[in-house]
């Protein structure tokens, strides 16, 4: 078996601060159900897609225009035998220029070829990533989960995060 990374990447003709603001409008390209602060070194902010999965992100790193990683601290899927899978993985957005492109690596740590989830996450990361994320950035509009109902309200009340 393998053990290597989701890894998927693209280039645009935009400044590094267009695509790392892009990527930091959570709501705007994954999902509109959102909790939390997006955009701040040691946030944590809450995803959640109907009963299908939910999850618990830290912002460990936060380079303006270079580089934004999220540490999962909590994770739910439906569809897994391991409900946890994403635990303690991290996920990577590096920013980088050459040649008058600004080339977004989405590098998801952790997630490899050996998770029972990893075939239906490879799909969503690269419709995320290549789809909503690179239309967010190129066009202004993403195109993120709607905000639902059908919600796991037990898990999200258990992971409620705190009042600031």
């Amino acid at each position: 078996m393998t053990n290597s990374d989701f890894k998927t990447s693209f280039s645009v003709r935009l400044a590094p601060q267009e695509i790392f603001d892009a990527i930091n409008n959570v709501r705007g390209w994954w999902s509109e159900n959102v909790e939390g602060n997006t955009t701040r070194l040691g946030e944590e902010f809450l995803y959640y897609y109907k009963d299908v999965h939910i999850a618990k992100m830290k912002i460990v790193e936060f380079v303006p225009g270079k580089r934004v990683v999220w540490l999962v601290l909590q994770n739910h899927f439906n569809f897994t035998e391991d409900k946890t899978e994403w635990n303690g993985t991290r996920i990577v957005f590096d920013i980088s220029e050459k040649g008058g492109q600004t080339r977004l690596d989405f590098t998801h740590l952790g997630l490899v070829p050996d998770y029972e989830c990893y075939d239906v996450c490879h799909d969503a990361w690269n419709s995320y990533i290549q789809g909503s994320l690179k239309s967010l950035i190129t066009t202004g509009k993403g195109k993120p989960n709607p905000s639902e109902g059908g919600l796991n309200a037990e898990l999200i009340e258990k992971w409620k995060l705190p009042v600031k």
